[in-house]
């Protein structure tokens, strides 16, 4: 065990669950302060298309999943194709099944009533933060590596702080205009790229992720529509098992 380790195991045994709350906040607040941009596109390029103040956060708290509800606002006609909607959202959520499965064997132990309000929860930055943190846990030798309050620490805001950001970007959409020009669309790719940072273990173990890449980059430029997003998933989880034991 590193001294890193260590000082990770003692720490975080002395805090209760409001300090392990804290732990996770101040763990995603960069990430969070990330998605604010974002949420203000979404929102108001979903004015645009003509949903209500009230509508937008309906829409943004009962799915919360950020890549789907862009692909929605996208195809959003009046009146909408709803069974288009619901396919290109079940399809570009499809990557939740393979969060979840890494999730999960360090939330076994968890009763249901904690488990399911957790993975409503689980989003892209949440999941990234509290992944990295229960293997960090894991490898200090702490039992249970997955800290429930330190999760919830990070995953509330994140919830939070996009409906409530979402609904001010349909409030002042009409005002600004084409948000897209003040370059807020440049916070998605980064947000993503700190988490990618955070999670990365060397070349050797990042092969899969940059199968995924290339499949699904490919993909987007010769297959309509968001095919991309499973065919990314699933050869990066082909490559994983062929690549598992491969050093």
């Amino acid at each position: 065990m590193s001294v890193s380790e260590i000082a990770l195991a003692e720490g975080q045994t002395n805090s209760g669950r409001g300090g392990e709350f804290r732990r996770g906040l101040a763990a995603s607040t960069p990430v969070l302060l990330g998605i604010i941009p974002y949420a203000l596109v979404l929102g108001a390029q979903a004015a645009q298309k003509g949903l209500s103040v009230v509508e937008v956060p309906l829409m943004t708290g009962l799915n919360f999943a950020g890549g789907s509800e862009f692909a929605a606002i996208q195809l959003w006609t009046s009146p909408p194709h709803i069974l288009l909607i619901a396919a290109i959202t079940l399809l570009v959520n499809s990557r939740h099944f393979l969060m979840g499965a890494a999730l999960a064997p360090f939330i076994r132990h968890l009763p249901k009533r904690q488990v399911f309000p957790a993975l409503f929860l689980m989003c892209d930055e949440s999941w990234a933060v509290g992944l990295a943190d229960a293997q960090r846990r894991a490898a200090a030798g702490m039992r249970p590596g997955f800290s429930l309050p330190f999760y919830l620490g990070a995953g509330l805001p994140f919830y939070l702080a996009w409906v409530a950001f979402t609904t001010c970007g349909a409030a002042l959409g009409p005002v600004l205009g084409d948000v897209e020009r003040y370059g807020f669309a440049m916070a998605f790719p980064a947000v993503f790229l700190v988490l990618l940072r955070g999670m990365w273990k060397g070349f050797a173990a990042a092969r899969p992720w940059l199968v995924s890449l290339t499949v699904a980059a490919l993909t987007y430029l010769v297959v309509p529509g968001a095919w991309y997003v499973a065919a990314g998933a699933l050869s990066g989880l082909v490559a994983a098992w062929f690549l598992a034991g491969d050093k």
